[in-house]
């Protein structure tokens, strides 16, 4: 129960802007989970969420996205990125990055901070990222995305 609901938060505040507990609250219990504040608050923490300033509103995010970077951090993780990457292709659901040798970990740290609304998951090898989306029309968007940082 604790991830299905944990699941169905992280989608609440990717599409609604939910500026308060109370409100996740109220959408969580639209959505068929009886739970406290506490519980909300619980959910907040485990799942890293911050608030961000989206239009003058301060709502929810998840933490690593990069509406809650600031303008120095995005930089730094793309310099990173276009430093350490050789190659990048995709197939179905799949993208595999080759990087130089030893980079593969900072460039991939640089992908999920970044991108993370975009992946499953990510796992780095000394030169070679692996990286889980949805679906393949996720895995092109991407690799679009990650070659533009090239």
């Amino acid at each position: 129960m604790t991830k299905s609901r944990r699941e169905t938060v992280l989608q609440l505040i990717k599409n609604h802007d939910i500026e308060t507990q109370e409100e996740l609250q109220t959408l969580l219990e639209s959505k068929g989970f009886e739970t406290t504040q506490s519980t909300v608050s619980r959910d907040i923490k485990h799942l890293n969420i911050v608030k961000v300033n989206k239009n003058g509103k301060y709502c929810y995010a998840l933490s690593g996205t990069p509406e809650t970077l600031n303008k120095g951090s995005l930089e730094r993780y793309r310099d990173i990125f276009s430093k350490s990457v050789t190659s990048i292709k995709s197939a179905q659901n799949d993208v595999v990055i080759k990087c130089y040798s030893g980079m593969a970990q900072a460039a991939c740290a640089a992908i999920d901070a970044t991108m993370s609304d975009l992946i499953i998951g990510s796992l780095a090898g000394d030169d070679t990222i692996f990286i889980i989306t949805e679906d393949e029309n996720k895995s092109k968007e991407l690799v679009t995305k990650l070659n533009g940082l090239l």
